[in-house]
This record gives structure tokens, C-alpha cells and sequence, in this order.
């Protein structure tokens, strides 16, 4: 290196210089003894040397420069950390199976203590669940909820008195209803098919399907 070099031409010129002014009576230990501080010399010179790429390490190692190490090394663990706002799916809902029902087994499908809303029309049974402030506990149509409301929906009455009171009898046949409040019937039957779900089908007690669905269960 040019600072090496430059001393060690020094030392040189010393060592020369040395020897022109000594006399030629000077021992052979005086020479060895100059020798000697000269060799030691170029050897601090040497070792100043080696120190030079530590202070040139040292420059790199600057408080601006620390401070732009952390930052990247800050960036490149953000992106590359798992994101704790990972995405959580919904848990879907259960399959409806469609189940055979008489009028005892959907009555308690009112809202009540937990429970879904259902309510026949025509034979249909129909989750209404969703329409709960309607038709559900306290709802304006509240007394269809767990029971065959083809009746009071043809005649437009939310009355009691359109339900079938004997749960174990036949079903309501319908039979004396005039044209106009069939075509109701089957325009109310056609907004449920829109809307809700049909989840199962209104037998009579005794009938046979409702005997062989007890049976799978």
C-alpha cells in the first residue's frame, strides 16, 4: 500500500544515512544493533498495515447505516411472517333431509325453544325460519308455525279457529273450498316454493310413510 511503502523508503534512507556517518571503527554490534531497529520498525509498519481493512470495516459500520440494516431487516420479516388475520370459512349448515312428518311430529317445529319454523301448506312443509319475526313465537302469523296453515291462508284468516284441531285425525281435505280461495291457496303455495325451503311432507297419523320413516330411525 502507498503508506507502506512510503515509510519503508524512509526507514531506508535512515539506515543509510546511519551508515555513511558512522565511522569505520564502529563495532560490528553497533551495525547489528541499528539492524535491529530498523527490522522493528518495518515490523510496527507491517502490523499498522493489517489494520487498516478493520478501519475500513469500521467506516461501513456507520449509526446511518445500522439504522438501514435494521429497517430492511424489519421489511423482510414482515413480509415474510404469517399473516395473523388469516381468513376463517363459515361453517356450513347441516343438510336438510327431507322428512315425512305428521301433524303431532311437526307441531313442535314453532320457534319455541330453539326450534326451526315450519308450517304445511298443501302437503308441503316448509322451513320459515328465516321469516321468524312473521311467523315465528310473537309474529303476526304466529299460529301457523307447527301446523297445516292451507286453510287459514286460502281464506286469508290467521284466526285459530282455521287449524285442524284433532292433530291425529285426517287431514284437512280442503274439499269445500270455492275456486277464488284455491287460487289464493296456490298463489301463497307458489311465494313459499320462491322462498323457503321444503323440508319435508304432511301425512296422516297411521299413514304408512310416516311408519316406515319412524322405522328407519
Amino acid at each position: 500500500m502507498p503508506t507502506l511503502q512510503l515509510l519503508t523508503s524512509e526507514l531506508d534512507e535512515t539506515l543509510n544515512i546511519t551508515q555513511a556517518t558512522a565511522g569505520e571503527d564502529d563495532s560490528m554490534a553497533d551495525s547489528e544493533t541499528q539492524q535491529q531497529v530498523v527490522d522493528t520498525l518495518k515490523s510496527d509498519a507491517m502490523n499498522s498495515s493489517d489494520t487498516l481493512p478493520a478501519a475500513e470495516v469500521a467506516s461501513i459500520a456507520t449509526p446511518i447505516n445500522l439504522i438501514l440494516l435494521s429497517l430492511f431487516l424489519v421489511l423482510v420479516y414482515m413480509r415474510l411472517r404469517p399473516s395473523k388475520n388469516t381468513t376463517t370459512l363459515p361453517t356450513p349448515p347441516q343438510p336438510t333431509v327431507f322428512k315425512v312428518f305428521t301433524p303431532p311430529q311437526l307441531e313442535p317445529f314453532d320457534g319455541n325453544n330453539n326450534m326451526p319454523v315450519y308450517l304445511a301448506v298443501r302437503g308441503h312443509i316448509f322451513d320459515v325460519s328465516s321469516g321468524r319475526n312473521f311467523y315465528g313465537p310473537g309474529g303476526p302469523y304466529a299460529n301457523f308455525a307447527g301446523r297445516d296453515a292451507s286453510r287459514g291462508l286460502a281464506c286469508g284468516s290467521f284466526d285459530a279457529e282455521m287449524l285442524t284441531e284433532d292433530l291425529k285425525g285426517p287431514l284437512d281435505k280442503l274439499e269445500d273450498l270455492g275456486g277464488e280461495e284455491m287460487e289464493a291457496l296456490r298463489g301463497w303455495e307458489e311465494r313459499f316454493q320462491e322462498k323457503y325451503l321444503v323440508v319435508g311432507k304432511l301425512v296422516p297419523v297411521g299413514h304408512e310413510e310416516a311408519e316406515e320413516d319412524e322405522a328407519k330411525v
